[in-house]
């Protein structure tokens, strides 16, 4: 086993020389793609996600009705399982389905209403949370920074110009 000194951190930093700077993370994909496409060693390639922010999207109000509606919908999926695999062990299929559904149901809009209302009102919105980040810089190994660099300035990929120095 080796030993700790020699190993490298688990989150180590990425390291090269930015070759191009985009906009959005697809704009980075398409030029690696551009890249492999004319046989360049992708393996020589980090994208970097820089400025990153954590963003909330609220989708809507939650309501008690939304609330006991998602968690029977989702109870029922479950039970609507549960009862399917009932149903193998032998019996009635039909009977094991309904018995399923209609626990899942319930157990479902139980563990729904029960976190709702112990939240006293603190939270009454639905939302959706992502990472994103302010832009994307493609970072390469310094002995083939150089090409790529010019490959993407050629292809006109770059939306933002990679910084110098």
């Amino acid at each position: 086993m080796s030993s700790p000194e020699k190993r490298p951190p688990l989150r180590a930093r990425p390291t090269g020389w930015p070759v191009g700077s985009f906009d959005s993370y697809e704009d980075a994909q398409a030029a690696v793609d551009k890249l492999s496409d004319l046989d360049f060693p992708v393996a020589d390639l980090t994208i970097v996600g820089v400025d990153l922010m954590e963003v909330e999207r609220v989708s809507g109000r939650l309501t008690w009705p939304r609330v006991i509606g998602g968690g029977a919908a989702s109870g029922a999926w479950i039970g609507l399982f549960f009862g399917l695999l009932f149903s193998f062990l032998g019996g009635d299929m039909t009977s094991a389905l309904l018995l399923g559904l209609l626990l899942g149901v319930v157990f479902g809009m139980v563990s729904a209403a029960v976190p709702y209302a112990l939240s006293a009102g603190k939270r009454d919105f639905t939302s959706r949370t992502e990472i994103v980040a302010g832009r994307y810089d493609l970072l390469c190994d310094p002995a083939r920074a150089p090409e790529a660099r010019d490959i993407i300035a050629r292809s006109g990929l770059a939306r933002i110009q990679p910084p110098t120095g």
